[in-house]
C-alpha cells in the first residue's frame, strides 16, 4: 500500500509525535511532587524506560494500551491489519525481552498500563511510591 501522503507531508507528521506521552508527564510531575528524584526516557538503558532511577535499580514503563496489546483494551485496526498484528505483537515481545533483560539484572521493573493511570491517577501513583520505596529499602 503506498503512502497517501507526500514525503514533505508524512516528516511533517513524524516530526508532531512527542517521545514523551501526556500520561508519562502527568505520573512524573506527580511523584516529583511527591519528592521522587528520577530520569525519563532514558537513552541508555535498554527498552528506554519512561522513568528511571540508576542508583536503586529501577525503571518504569508506562504503556499505551493500543501500542502495548492491553488484554482489555488492545485492538487490532480495521485497515492494513496484517502490517498491525505484525507491529503490535513484535512490541508485545519486545516488552517482554526488556522485562527479561532487567530481571537477569536484577532490577526492579514496573510497567502501568494506560487504562490504570486513567481510572485512578491517585492510586497509580501511590502503587509507585510503595514501589520506588521497597526498592530503596532492598537496595
Amino acid at each position: 500500500m503506498t503512502d497517501v501522503l507526500t514525503a514533505d507531508q508524512r516528516r511533517k507528521n513524524m516530526k508532531a509525535i512527542r517521545s514523551i506521552s501526556k500520561l508519562e508527564s502527568i505520573i512524573s510531575s506527580k511523584l516529583w511532587n511527591e519528592g521522587y528524584r528520577f530520569r525519563r526516557n532514558t537513552k541508555d538503558l535498554f527498552g528506554k524506560p519512561d522513568i528511571s532511577i540508576k542508583k536503586y535499580k529501577i525503571v518504569i514503563f508506562i504503556d499505551s494500551c493500543f501500542w502495548h496489546q492491553c488484554p482489555i483494551h488492545g485492538n487490532t485496526p480495521k485497515t492494513n491489519t496484517e502490517f498491525w498484528k505484525k507491529k503490535l505483537k513484535r512490541n508485545a515481545e519486545r516488552d517482554q525481552e526488556v522485562n527479561e533483560y532487567y530481571r537477569e539484572k536484577n532490577w526492579y521493573i514496573k510497567r502501568i498500563w494506560e487504562h490504570d493511570v486513567k481510572m485512578d491517577l491517585g492510586n497509580v501513583v501511590e502503587e509507585l511510591s510503595e514501589f520506588i520505596n521497597l526498592a530503596k529499602k532492598n537496595g
